[in-house]
Parts: C-alpha cells; structure tokens; sequence
C-alpha cells in the first residue's frame, strides 16, 4: 500500500460526516442512472414483445396478381443459412366469410405449420378450449368471433370463399391472442386444408420470420433480398412498418441518455467542488508533507485516490439502492391482474457500464484539486498558517 493511499484513506476517516456526505451524493446519482436506464429498458422490451413479440419481424409477400409464392421450400432453405434468423413459418391466407345460425361475419382464413406457426405467434399457449386443428376441415376461432356467434367446440360452421364455394368447417378450439382485431377476424386452420380448400397447389401467400435482433431486421432483410434475388417477391420489415414506434423507442434512449449524463455532471462537480475545499482545509498538512520530501505527484495522487475510493463506494451503494427501487417499482406499480405496469429488466452489462462511468467521474472530479494541490509551495503554506 502506498503512501498516497494510506494519507488519502487517513483524510476520508478524519472527517467521516464529509465522506459519507459525498458518497450519499455518488450513491444518488448512480441509484437514478440505474433505475431510469432499467424502468426505460423494461418499457422498450415490454413495448417490443406487446408490438412485435408475437408477430414476424420480416414478412415475404408476392408480387405477383395471384399473390402466390412458389418454391418457397427452397426459399425457406435459403433464409435458414442466415445465422441471424430465429424460427420461419409460412402460411396459407385468403379472406372469407364465415355463416353461421344466418350471421355472416368476414374473416381471414390462415393456414398454418403447427410447430412453425407456434414459435411466432405463440398459437398453441393461448388456446384456451380445445386443440389445434389435426384433420382437414378443422378450424381454430377467436374468442371476440366465438362470443359473437355463440359457438362451441364441435360446431359446424360455413365459410364462403371468394370463389363463391360453401365449405363446412368443424370448430376444434378457441384462441385468445389478447388482440381483438385478430381474435374476431383470423380463422386459424392447417397449411394443407387452406391450400386446398382455395386451390393454391403447393404454393403459399407468406413466408413470415423472426430474427435474433429485432432491431437488425432491416438489415437482415435486405441481405435476404440479395440472397433470393427475385422479381417476384417484396420483403418487408417491421421498421419499415412500425416507424412511430421506432421513433418513440429511439426518443425514449436518447432522453434516457440526456438524464443520465446530467445527472453524471452534477455528481462530477460536486465531488469537485468538495475536494477542492478539502485541499483548502488539507493545505497546511499538504505543505509539512511537502516539506518532508513528499513529491508534487505523490501529492496530487493523494485526491486522485481519494475521488477513486469515494466513487468505488458511491457506485457499490448506489448499484444497489437502484436495483432495490426497480424492485420496488415492479411490486408497486401494478396492473389490475397483478402484472408489473412496466416488467423487470435488469441488463447486468448497463449496470456495470453505469457504476463504472461513476468511479471514472469520481477520479476526473478529483484531477482538479489534484493539479491544484501539486501548485502548493510548502514555505508559503506553513508561514501563512
């Protein structure tokens, strides 16, 4: 242990009311950094899974007048190469209207790969009666088109196609994605009833993915676009179609950012300003140190390592009275059902991030009455008193 750090551990004792004074302040400033970085991380990720969660994150339309993919086997092939994809499904849609007990509703009938579809769009954890379909003909309902037409499992229901064909379905269980626009208007069935009951061959309407980093879609979509290289199709991405959201996501960082770097500013200079009044109330002890052959660095190095215990401590304390008001947040705040208005989200590497840019302000703060310090003349210093 060098000099330096035992004079500058032997300061921080001596006047224990200032030290814990100023790491309250540390402590503050990095519990604010943790708790509004983690409360706007938990709203982005909450807004992210409500929007996009359970939705695809690239969608491949045709662009031909049938609006049919072909080869899409070879397609799907293709796009799973990329290292950066997550799970592909394809479906099989052709809006309808749906007649029962003479109500007439339209709907969009969408043909789907069980165990694909399900990875997306979570199909089979919000079936809440009966099961997905597992023969031709069988249909899945929503719980808002349910409701309206006072249907049961086992019902047989007519679907009319834009061809003018009446085709009998029986119901095998009712979902609830918890959006009622979808509920009341997808009849969900298998991929090989939905080809079949509109004549599309082989072919599909969508090939619909989901990627590691949402926000990287964009990029992933145009790398997909190149691979494919077709006329015949149009990739689209959830950026592209969600730009609102994306400008309120990146509002939300940005002011996130600003409150933190203010924050860190009034933490800088408060510590600043108290060392500096330190090495007024330190001058006399300074300049007998100086006078006993203590060196100009030796002395300045005392207030660098006072500024580093100061904000390793503050940053310790103020970790974990930010994690502990997140906590609370998460417990207090909360939706009729229980749930946390905005979830607990806690990202190990911004908390680090955060307790470290503390500790570095904390040593920056300290710079200035270090230099200050390395300017005593120890004669000056001793005769003044």
């Amino acid at each position: 242990m060098s000099l330096p750090f035992k004079i500058a551990l032997r300061f921080l004792k001596s006047n224990i009311g200032q030290t814990i004074l100023i790491i309250i302040g540390i402590s503050i400033g990095v519990s604010v950094q943790v708790f509004i970085g983690s409360l706007i991380q938990g709203l982005q990720k909450s807004l992210l899974d409500t929007t996009i969660g359970s939705s695809p994150h690239i969608t491949i339309l045709s662009t031909n007048d049938n609006k049919l993919i072909g080869d899409w086997k070879e397609k799907v092939n293709i796009i799973e190469d990329f290292s950066d994809i997550k799970t592909i499904s394809v479906s099989s849609d052709s809006p309808s209207f749906i007649n029962f007990n003479n109500k007439t509703e339209s709907v969009l009938i969408r043909g789907f790969l069980p165990d694909k579809a399900n990875n997306i769009y979570k199909i089979e954890n919000n079936i809440y009666e009966g099961k997905f379909p597992s023969e031709e003909y069988q249909v899945l309902v929503g719980k808002e088109l349910s409701d309206s037409l006072g249907l049961f499992i086992g019902d047989k229901i007519e679907i009319i196609t834009p061809q003018r064909e009446m085709i009998d379905f029986t119901i095998s269980g009712f979902y609830d994605l918890k959006i009622a626009s979808i509920n009341r208007s997808w009849i969900i069935t298998n991929l090989e009833t939905s080809q079949k009951v509109f004549d599309f061959g082989d072919f599909v309407t969508s090939i619909e993915i989901q990627v590691n980093e949402v926000f990287d879609a964009d990029l992933i979509a145009s790398n997909i676009i190149s691979s494919l290289n077709s006329s015949e199709i149009d990739v689209q991405n959830w950026k592209d179609q969600n730009q609102q959201l994306l400008s309120g996501l990146n509002g939300q960082s940005v002011s996130s950012i600003m409150i933190q770097v203010f924050v860190m500013i009034s933490v800088l200079l408060g510590i600043a300003s108290v060392l500096a009044i330190s090495v007024v109330q330190r001058s006399k002890q300074i300049g007998i140190l100086k006078a006993m052959g203590i060196k100009d660095k030796s002395s300045s190095m005392i207030f660098i390592y006072q500024g580093l215990l100061l904000g390793l401590a503050g940053a310790l304390v103020g970790v974990f009275l930010g994690l502990g008001l997140s906590f609370m947040f998460s417990k207090f705040a909360v939706n009729p059902d229980g749930t946390p208005v905005v979830p607990l989200y806690l990202d190990y590497s911004f908390i680090a991030l955060s307790a470290i840019i503390a500790t570095a302000a904390s040593v920056i703060a300290a710079l200035i009455p270090a230099r200050k310090t390395s300017k005593l003349n120890p004669i000056e210093v001793i005769r003044n008193g």
